[in-house]
């Protein structure tokens, strides 16, 4: 019972091993990220990722997760590539950025419903190989049991030993159990092997000889595992020794001297082996913690873009450049953590995707005003070529203008027609233009003419100011008469010619103290007794007349006392305006004086006469 005492008190060789086991169970699964340097099938185009995902959906070989997680990685990056890749045609072309449509893509709704197939397949066939892990676990479980039935004494020991070697080689045959279960019915078994070998009554030279085959079996092993430490493939290595921990353990006992000795060596090249495994992923964890950062900040960067407000075309250029450059960053960056990966890249490429939507929308909207626009103003070139060819110059000309101020209240249209419009409008507006100046130019040559007429009378009045003497009214009346019948002038000088013909009146009428309502009033004088003679109620009926015109003249200085209260002096017009007015103001001013005169003369003439009376 040495061997029996050995496993149940000391027992280090088997639970020194089932650590290993433990460390290999506990080791992180190899996702598609990690074997990043391991080889693997490289894809060029989406086809070829669709064709090889077809053939797993359909293919009797189970799905396996590494290579489905890749196909699922490259397929979006090609994705992505190609939809890049059209946009940049597109703007190469001459293409306009704000016209351009993001089509769907039929081969991501293909790739998208065969991946729903796989995962249904990997699902059953989790379920199955869970099933089939129970199973195991029963038979297992059974010829431990059939051992331990076998373990009773040397001689029943050597008469079953035929039927012990069955057992282990079904053992052998049976594969993967559940993983909570597997170190203890590990322990359980080699309990009971040993139990059996020790008390095993072979010859000496029959288990001397198994000894030493197991012990060449185990030695080989350990120099495959110790050779596992220098090769470059960390990964391919780290299951290269899970390999071999599942052919160590199906190797029969060795010596009991050598027991503890060979399963140290093999121990010491497995510690290698799993710390260069480990440190990988450490290396490989803290990269990629790196690259999630990176990537967030990608995101973020995204998602600030597309909260911005984008005032004009300008601003949607400016984004989309800067859109652009954070895919191309994007592209520069590895991959995230496994359980972090895809979630950043939806994140991300919903961001885009948002932003692009909304721009889409925008110009949307753009274009359909663009095309109002266009309908207005093509409206108004309909206008002005129906006025293009008219003669009415001065109505004609009012409504073009009123046109060409409607057109500047229009909003923008594309460039490429806008330039067309806008010749084929000035055009139209042109041609009439330059035949009413055509039709004018004979006017225009006359005006020139009158205004050099008047500025002669201008200068001759100027000159009889200088002179004065005798006959100086008469003269001055005659320029007045003469000046008066000249035509008009052009418009530019009319306003200047104006203050200076004036100006040099003013100063002639207070040099010849010239008083025309007084000479008036004095005719008016001479007539009364003419008028008196007609007959009783004459002279009253004249003096209602004046009366009715005294009220006249006084409502019209009213009216042009309230219009000047709105008129504007900021201008050279408008001050022109008003001197014309006040001028008419006091003219009124001075007849209804004059008025008011003759209404005393008729009093004074009626009560002169009723003193004669």
């Amino acid at each position: 019972m040495d061997s029996q005492e050995n496993v149940l008190v000391n027992a280090s060789p088997v639970e020194e091993e089932a650590k290993v086991v433990n460390q290999e169970a506990a080791a992180p699964e190899v996702s598609t990220e990690e074997t990043a340097e391991a080889p693997r099938r490289v894809y060029n185009t989406k086809q070829e990722v669709l064709d090889r995902v077809k053939e797993i959906a359909h293919g009797e070989e189970p799905p396996q997760k590494e290579e489905v997680e890749l196909l699922k990685t490259v397929f979006y990056k090609l994705h992505i590539a190609e939809r890049e890749a059209k946009l940049k045609e597109y703007l190469d072309n001459g293409g306009e950025p704000e016209s351009y449509q993001v089509t769907p893509d039929e081969d991501e709704e293909v790739f998208k419903a065969e991946m729903g197939i796989i995962k249904e397949r990997r699902q059953q066939q989790f379920r199955e190989q869970e099933a089939e892990k129970e199973e195991n676990l029963k038979r297992k479980l059974a010829i431990i049991e059939k051992i331990k039935s076998m373990v009773t004494s040397p001689e029943e020991a050597s008469k079953t030993y035929q039927e012990f070697k069955a057992l282990q080689q079904e053992w052998r045959d049976i594969k993967a159990v559940p993983a909570e279960r597997a170190n203890e019915l590990w322990r359980n078994y080699q309990l009971y092997v040993e139990q059996f070998y020790d008390l095993l009554k072979l010859n000496s030279e029959a288990r001397e000889l198994d000894f030493k085959k197991n012990l060449e079996a185990k030695t080989r092993l350990c120099e495959d595992a110790e050779k596992l430490a220098e090769e470059s493939d960390v990964i391919g290595a780290f299951h290269k020794l899970q390999q071999l921990h599942l052919e160590y353990r199906e190797i029969g006992p060795v010596s009991k001297d050598l027991r503890e000795e060979i399963w140290q060596r093999f121990k010491a090249a497995s510690t290698v082996v799993n710390k260069r495994h480990q440190q990988f992923f450490d290396t490989l964890r803290a990269r990629e913690e790196e690259n999630l950062a990176r990537k967030t900040e990608l995101c973020e960067k995204a998602e600030a873009i597309c909260a911005e407000e984008n005032k004009g075309s300008g601003d949607w250029d400016r984004h989309t450049q800067e859109i652009i450059a954070l895919q191309q960053e994007w592209k520069t960056i590895g991959f995230a953590p496994q359980k972090m990966n895809v979630k950043i890249f939806e994140r991300f490429r919903t961001a885009c995707d948002t932003f692009f939507t909304k721009k889409t929308e925008h110009y949307k909207a753009l274009k359909d005003t663009y095309k109002e626009n266009t309908e207005k103003k093509r409206a108004l070139i309909e206008k002005a070529k129906a006025l293009q060819d008219s003669t009415d110059w001065r109505s004609t000309g009012d409504k073009l203008i009123a046109l060409q101020k409607e057109w500047k209240t229009i909003g923008m249209v594309p460039r490429k027609i806008g330039d067309q419009l806008w010749e084929e409008f000035l055009g139209a507006c042109n041609k009439f233009f330059e035949a009413r100046n055509a039709a004018g130019a004979g006017q225009r040559s006359e005006e020139y003419s009158n205004l050099e007429k008047k500025r002669d009378v201008v200068a001759r009045l100027k000159a009889a100011a200088e002179e004065a003497g005798e006959g100086l009214q008469e003269k001055v009346q005659q320029l007045v008469e003469e000046y008066n019948a000249i035509g008009h002038v052009p418009y530019k000088e009319k306003d200047k010619l104006y203050e200076e013909y004036h100006a040099v009146l003013d100063k002639l009428y207070k040099e010849l103290n010239i008083s025309v309502a007084k000479r008036r009033l004095n005719k008016f004088k001479d007539s009364l007794k003419q008028v008196a003679e007609r007959g009783e109620g004459a002279l009253d009926n004249e003096r209602t007349r004046l009366m009715r015109q005294y009220e006249l003249m006084k409502q019209d200085i009213q009216t042009y006392e309230n219009n000047l209260g709105f008129l504007s002096a900021s201008s050279k017009k408008g001050n022109s305006l008003i001197d014309e007015m006040n001028r008419k103001m006091q003219k009124l001013k001075d007849d209804m004086q004059l008025v008011k005169e003759k209404i005393k003369a008729i009093d004074a003439e009626n009560k002169a006469q009723e003193q004669e009376a």
